[in-house]
């Protein structure tokens, strides 16, 4: 979702020390808020071999979202993320990932996520849009949690949000694999999708 900080570029420190979350009515919510990438992650996980799990994640994205608390339906949430920062810690493998094989970063460079229907339960968000892979579109829909709110040491209002959701890659055309000796595959078709998201709401322009 798009709820995440915006940074204080006079100061490069990690300007969420010393605040804390706090309780904050959901209408309070209400605004227009951009993705903090230095303090969000949007990691993935898949089997790999059959026996142990691989993670990874992108380094580079951006997004936004407008929350409405008291109409959640008319809120909205956009993400773009560029294919080729897959980062799972191996060069050859993020280079592997990156190839025609997988994401095909050279011809497809972007990632893109658009909402098309957002619901609120209690503190949870449910937000169903367009996941867009290679230029297929597919429907996605992720469970996010409030992690709270809370006013950093600059008086940014930041949000924190945290979801996951299960897709099947192969729905993508992510279908590249290999077979092994002792029978199963090489990497499961099934991908994890984890997102730690912190975002900041946007000054209002009184001007």
């Amino acid at each position: 979702m798009s709820i995440f900080s915006r940074k204080d570029k006079t100061d490069k420190t990690d300007e969420t020390v010393g605040t804390e979350a706090t309780a904050t009515p959901v209408a309070d919510l209400t605004g227009d808020y951009t993705i903090d990438p230095a303090h969000s992650r949007l990691g993935f996980s898949a089997r790999h071999a059959m026996v142990t799990t691989v993670r990874g994640s992108f380094t580079d994205f951006s997004g936004s979202a407008h929350i409405d608390g008291t109409n959640p339906a008319a809120s909205t949430v956009s993400l773009s993320i560029v294919a080729g920062s897959v980062d799972t810690g191996a060069k050859d493998r993020d280079g592997h990932l990156a190839s025609a094989d997988f994401f095909d970063a050279e011809q497809f460079p972007a990632l893109t996520f658009v909402s098309t229907q957002v619901e609120r339960d209690g503190d949870d968000w449910s937000i169903t849009g367009d996941l867009t892979i290679k230029d297929v579109s597919k429907p996605v829909t992720i469970v996010f949690e409030s992690a709270g709110t809370a006013t950093d040491p600059f008086g940014n209002q930041r949000a924190g949000f945290e979801g996951s959701t299960t897709i099947n890659r192969k729905d993508w055309g992510l279908s590249w694999n290999a077979a092994l000796e002792t029978g199963g595959v090489l990497v499961s078709e099934k991908i994890k999708l984890d997102f730690d998201i912190s975002a900041v709401k946007d000054a209002v322009d009184n001007g």
